[in-house]
């Protein structure tokens, strides 16, 4: 409850952060004597239709977790034949989200059980975002898997490694989407994304300049925005990242287009994201180097794909600084701190959204 008062308070809410999910461990080690889930009694005292039902009040969405198997990730009862049952309770707790990850199941269980949970959830009446994390599993053992039937079930699903709080997470997690850009951004679009996992911005692991590299690399990829941190005691420049009004403009970008790494030398990277109005830009300048001074980098806008002969306005995005109009021919510059970002709109010229 302290975390949905905080997203109202502090200004989340009306930034976009709408959703308070519960993870694993909510529930007793055992179902009732009707096969039930039942909420633990220690924790959740008066059950989890009201935790939901408080959360609404905050003009909040609820989301909720279980797992295919017979058991959860942390050993709780999972929804391996049980589907029709739980989705009853998650119903009646009034849910908004959920999400059905996969420990301890064989892959032929993972194909029966995501389909099957997504016709559940769609019987409800309840608009319900379903995420799921059937193709991790199959990239975990290193099995091949099917990504064009996502979008067919799932709203987001996990592609990935848990994110862990720490710079080599999320680095690894940005040379993943590149590697794997052709696919990834091939399933991606409105209604149905790929999930590279939560925003760690604020805990530990991460330095200013780190957190804004997951910030922007999050917004081109496109990704479901879901914080992972305790908002009672954020310092305020990290809380500051996570409310950039332009930043998540980008990643809200009603195109939904996910964005692809167009240069890649030395350690220094460029992603681009196609984001309206038509013909404009989001461009992060990406620093992967961890050599202690920042880098002087400087590109040509049509080498990294911006050719519209009217030219663009340029603004970076962070420190909201207008460079003015800038030309397919002309070379952007810039100084990009060690595992920083340098992040910019490139908005066609003559445009009424300029």
């Amino acid at each position: 409850m302290d975390m949905a008062d905080r997203l109202v308070e502090d200004g989340y809410r009306d930034a976009g952060y709408v959703y308070i999910n519960v993870d694993d461990c909510y529930m007793e080690k055992a179902r009732d004597s009707r096969g039930r889930l039942v909420a633990d009694k220690h924790r959740f005292l008066q059950g989890m239709q009201k935790l939901g039902r408080y959360i609404h009040s905050k003009g909040l969405k609820y989301g909720m977790y279980e797992s295919v198997g017979s058991t959860t990730c942390m050993d709780y009862p999972g929804s391996w034949e049980h589907i029709a049952q739980d989705v009853q309770s998650f119903k009646e707790w009034e849910i908004d989200m959920f999400k059905f990850d996969g420990c301890f199941t064989e892959h032929e269980k993972l194909d029966k059980s995501y389909p099957e949970m997504g016709r559940a959830l769609n019987k409800t009446g309840r608009p319900i975002l379903y995420s799921c994390s059937w193709p991790y599993y199959f990239f975990a053992a290193g099995k091949p898997f099917n990504y064009t039937q996502l979008p067919h079930y799932c709203n987001m699903w996990r592609i990935y490694h848990d994110i862990d709080d720490s710079w080599n997470s999320i680095s690894s997690i940005i040379k993943f989407y590149g590697d794997n850009q052709d696919l990834l951004t091939s399933v991606a679009g409105p209604g149905h994304w790929n999930d590279p996992d939560m925003l760690i911005i604020g805990n530990f692991g991460l330095s200013y300049e780190q957190s804004k590299t997951q910030m922007a690399m999050w917004a081109v990829f496109a990704a479901p925005l879901f914080m992972s941190n305790d908002l009672r005691d954020i310092r305020p420049e990290f809380k500051d990242i996570l409310l950039n009004r332009k930043v998540i403009a980008v990643n809200q970008d009603p195109q939904g287009i996910q964005g692809r790494r167009v240069y890649s030398v030395a350690g220094i990277q460029v992603w681009t994201r196609p984001i309206l109005p038509i013909g404009s830009h989001a461009v992060v300048f990406l620093n992967l180097r961890i050599d202690g001074t920042p880098y002087k980098f400087s590109i040509s806008l049509r080498d990294i794909g911006l050719t519209n002969h009217k030219g663009y306005q340029v603004e970076e995005i962070f420190l909201n600084y207008d460079y003015g109009t800038l030309h397919s021919g002309d070379e952007f510059k810039c100084r990009i701190n060690p595992t920083g970002v340098v992040m910019i709109t490139a908005k066609v010229q003559g445009s009424n959204e300029l």
